[in-house]
C-alpha cells in the first residue's frame, strides 16, 4: 500500500516539475530570442504567463470548463513546445529527454488512473 501512495505522489510530482520546467523553458526561449532587451523581457515573460494561463484553464486537473480533448490538445502544445524550444536553443538531445519523460509520466499516470480528483462543482 506504501509504495502504491508513493508511486502514485511521486508521478504526479514529476507531472509538477515537468510543468514548471516547460514554463521555465518558454522564459528562456524567450530571452534568448527577443533581440532588444525590451522584446527580451516581454517573451521571457509573456511566453510563460500565457502557457501557465492556458494550462489553468484547459489543462489542471482544478480546470472545470474543459473536455478531455481540450486538455489532451493543451498539454500535448505546451509540452511539445517545450520541447521543440529546447531543440532551437540547441539542445536536441535535452529536448527529446524532456518530451519522452513528460510523454512517460503522461502514459503512466493515465493508465494506472493516478490523476488528483476532480474538482467539485461549486453551488
Amino acid at each position: 500500500m506504501r509504495r502504491l501512495i508513493m508511486w502514485r505522489w511521486g508521478n504526479l510530482l514529476l507531472a509538477f516539475l515537468v510543468e514548471l520546467v516547460a514554463l521555465g523553458v518558454f522564459a528562456w526561449w524567450g530571452w534568448e530570442t527577443g533581440g532588444t532587451t525590451a522584446t527580451r523581457w516581454l517573451l521571457a515573460l509573456g511566453l510563460p504567463l500565457v502557457a501557465a494561463i492556458g494550462w489553468g484553464l484547459f489543462a489542471a486537473p482544478t480546470a472545470r470548463r474543459t473536455t478531455p480533448a481540450l486538455r489532451w490538445t493543451v498539454k500535448v502544445l505546451v509540452f511539445g513546445l517545450a520541447g521543440a524550444a529546447l531543440w532551437s536553443l540547441g539542445h536536441a538531445l535535452l529536448g527529446v529527454a524532456f518530451v519522452v519523460v513528460v510523454a512517460a509520466n503522461l502514459l503512466i499516470i493515465h493508465t494506472q488512473n493516478l490523476q488528483p480528483a476532480p474538482p467539485k462543482p461549486a453551488g
